[in-house]
């Protein structure tokens, strides 16, 4: 049993075990397997996912590493800068794209697209929700990623702009850490009349 958490492979390779064996066990997730309704079920499981990874790695970075960083000693850093930053930085990137890719077929799939898009009355929290969603995955690709590449050292620059580009994409992710307060509000209170 323990040989299945010594491998992050093995560990989730288990974790859709025991989700086949529930859905089994259960008589399925509501929906005939195929249907409209399941594949809804499906991208709305997947966006879930995708969001729990996006903002958790957001949040990781800006409640733990961030403020973490000057309590630790300069000689251990470059394993959280060299390691750990650009793994995370990983996942995080790829999660973010995720979440709006699924999240644009389950509107779309839902026939909710343009109308939350365009803030119709009726689909507006789920429409303000995708909107700060959008902008937060803009801020993800556009600023916070180019950026740490150059902090991180990836891409190689001046010190001054290495120090700008920390600065910038730690702004930046620290604005992505208050939009997502709203959007995850907004996400939840669309289907629970919350707004």
């Amino acid at each position: 049993m323990s040989a299945i958490f010594q491998s992050l492979g093995k560990t989730i390779t288990a974790g859709f075990v025991i989700l086949i064996v529930i859905i089994l066990a259960t008589g399925g997730a509501g929906a005939k397997a195929g249907d409209h309704a399941w594949w809804a079920f499906v991208f709305r499981w997947l966006h879930v996912m995708s969001g729990v990874m996006w903002i958790g790695l957001l949040w990781y970075f800006n409640f733990v590493q961030t403020p973490s960083m000057p309590k630790i000693p300069d000689e251990q850093k470059p394993a959280i800068g060299k390691v750990i930053a650009p793994a995370a930085l990983f996942w995080f990137r790829w999660g973010a794209m995720s979440t709006i890719i699924t999240g644009l077929i389950l509107a779309g799939m839902n026939g909710y697209l343009v109308s939350a898009l365009t803030l119709t009355k009726g689909v507006h929290a789920i429409g303000i929700g995708m909107w700060l969603g959008a902008i937060m995955w803009f801020n993800v690709w556009f600023i916070i990623w180019p950026n740490q590449k150059k902090a991180l050292g990836i891409v190689q620059v001046s010190p001054e702009e290495k120090a700008a580009a920390a600065k910038l994409a730690g702004m930046t992710s620290r604005i992505n850490t208050m939009l997502s307060i709203p959007m995850l509000f907004c996400m939840v209170a669309q289907q629970n009349a919350g707004l």
